[in-house]
């Protein structure tokens, strides 16, 4: 939840969409800093869209500069970006000495800072600016799919006496409406607008279920049986979408009539009835065919209650419970291990290892997520190519390509040839994967070095800055792979924006 918070109060989609980017930019930027480049898009991109959806706006004119954003800012510590870590690893290697975690700050945050400036002032008035349609069948589904939900008034609840109208505007940054009080297991009559809310008061509330989900946690309030779940902080919780069919065990009777919480442990937290509000309590309404069923339970329980009530899953929405109250442990155990590198107290990958280990412990990733989340596909490229790129060093291919270098460029400046490299690297990592673009490229920028009689330092700073400046396709970046279909783009549409950016960065 801690981007969740940080969204949430840099977020307005009222503001100017250039005002909008530039603050997305700058926020994708700093986060890229301190994490995976790859995993502070996917963090940022649904806030993105949920505001350029809120501000009818097309998400092409602001994913695309939130990708190169979070590139740019990769590039300024070792953590960052990849390609970052393989140019210290192979100066470890080559030279006997590693870059540290701020080594690349002078050199990285000159062209971060000059680049999303770029990307905020004028870059995005460089694409395509007519919306395409990405998803429309989801979306539109999304859409149609309101649910009336209730959420419980816990103590030290944020809504304890606001009245439900004021409580309205902050359910407006979620798109959700407050449609009643109950008190006592009684409707308050009326819409209870002026209604102060108390303590074991219970919301009722429509919207959809990424909505409802946010506004619950952002108002301080409780789903329905939150206790049986052990609170909303199970790391084993989820909800999950179910239709309800003909013939199902729940059609014609309720949630409270099957004892769903109480024998089954799953609570029914909202019902989508083409369109349609309810007066009776969630747990008492009778259930029809056709109805969809928002249900919240532990994960590996949830498809055999699903089974055993008759229903069908709907295909995974990828929505989560998500444990705020654990947002400021999560972000004070990665800020220690940050620090902890930075003072040279613990090796970088000791300290990010340990940070695993701690949210492991107190439940915060489940250990089965540890395995699911580790990118396979990567340790496998970086186990095949270091090889690769030894072979090329021993055999000496890159020796004939920097001596090719060399002398194409013979009587420029060192500049001019460390610009050349820059650029050769640049056209590579369009078109490969900027690990492998490091891999091939770190070796030729030190045999350059050496031929050239200057420190190899500079070069392999080149070589890192470029390998991960590959703005011009859809393929170089898995950033900007990821955005490709939200953002309705052509692979014509990157070297628009990508091009003068790639000319400003040498």
């Amino acid at each position: 939840g801690a981007i969740e918070v940080l969204a949430r109060h840099l977020v307005d989609a009222s503001r100017s969409l250039a005002l909008h980017i530039a603050g997305m930019s700058a926020i994708a930027a700093a986060l890229s800093a301190v994490m995976n480049n790859v995993a502070a898009l996917a963090l940022l991109m649904p806030v993105d869209i949920q505001a350029a959806s809120k501000a009818k706006r097309s998400p092409a004119l602001t994913l695309m500069p939130l990708s190169f954003a979070s590139i740019l800012g990769g590039m300024v510590t070792l953590i960052g970006t990849p390609p970052n870590v393989v140019i210290a690893t192979f100066r470890e290697e080559a030279l006997g000495a590693p870059y540290e975690m701020f080594d690349f700050a002078p050199v990285g945050l000159v062209v971060a800072t000059v680049g999303v400036a770029y990307v905020a002032l004028a870059g995005w008035r460089l694409i395509p600016a007519a919306p395409r349609a990405h998803d429309s069948t989801r979306e539109l589904r999304d859409e149609l799919r309101e649910y009336v939900a209730e959420g419980g008034v816990k103590e030290g609840s944020k809504a304890i006496g606001m009245r439900l109208r004021e409580l309205q505007d902050v359910a407006d940054k979620d798109d959700v409406n407050l449609l009643g009080l109950v008190r006592r297991g009684r409707r308050v009559p009326g819409a209870a607008r002026d209604e102060p809310i108390r303590k074991g008061d219970v919301l009722v509330l429509e919207g959809g279920a990424k909505g409802i989900e946010a506004f619950l946690g952002a108002a301080g309030l409780e789903y329905a049986g939150a206790d049986k779940h052990g609170g909303v902080a199970s790391d084993t919780v989820e909800l999950v979408e179910v239709v309800v069919p003909q013939g199902a065990r729940i059609v014609g009777r309720s949630a409270l009539d099957v004892r769903l919480l109480y024998r089954q442990g799953v609570t029914l937290l909202g019902v989508s009835r083409q369109g349609r509000r309810f007066r009776d309590r969630l747990r008492k309404l009778e259930i029809q065919a056709g109805d969809v069923l928002l249900l919240l339970g532990e994960a590996k329980r949830l498809p055999d209650v699903v089974d055993w009530l008759g229903c069908l899953p709907l295909a995974d929405t990828g929505i989560g419970v998500i444990q705020r109250q654990k947002a400021w442990v999560a972000v004070a155990t990665f800020g220690a291990a940050i620090l902890a590198a930075s003072f040279g107290l613990l090796y970088l990958p000791v300290a990010l290892g340990a940070v695993v280990v701690v949210y492991v412990l107190l439940r915060i990733v489940p250990l089965s997520r540890v395995y699911r989340t580790i990118e396979w596909p990567v340790i496998v490229l970086l186990g095949c190519l270091i090889p690769i790129g030894t072979a090329l060093e021993a055999s000496g291919g890159t020796a004939l390509v920097a001596e090719a270098i060399v002398a194409a460029s013979r009587g420029l400046p060192v500049a001019a040839v460390l610009a050349i490299l820059m650029v050769i690297t640049m056209t590579l990592s369009d078109v490969l994967n900027n690990v492998a673009t490091a891999l091939i490229a770190a070796p030729i920028g030190v045999d350059v070095a050496t031929q050239l009689g200057v420190s190899p330092d500079p070069f392999l700073m080149a070589v890192a800055v470029a390998a991960s400046c590959a703005f011009l396709t859809p393929i170089g970046h898995k950033n900007n792979t990821i955005i490709m279909g939200p953002g309705g783009y052509k692979f014509s549409d990157y070297w628009r924006m990508g091009l003068p950016l790639e000319i400003l960065v040498v």
